[in-house]
């Protein structure tokens, strides 16, 4: 099973924090302004995204933990 990534749109301000973080490329802004998953099958659980988001936009799950 894969990790799943999720974008809180309400709290992302789109400062691209976790973006520069991704060491997979997994995460993009989108045309809203907003990070989105553009590479979900990429993610390897790191959390960094997680970790690094001011705002406690973005959730990592999944993988061989639950």
């Amino acid at each position: 099973m894969g990790y799943q990534i999720k974008v809180n749109k309400k709290w992302c301000k789109g400062c691209g924090i976790c973006i520069e973080f991704c060491p997979k490329g997994v995460l993009a802004l989108g045309e809203d302004g907003k990070v989105e998953v553009v590479r979900p099958d990429d993610c390897i659980g790191c959390e960094l995204c997680e970790l690094r988001c001011p705002d406690f936009a973005v959730e990592v799950g999944g993988g061989a933990n639950e």
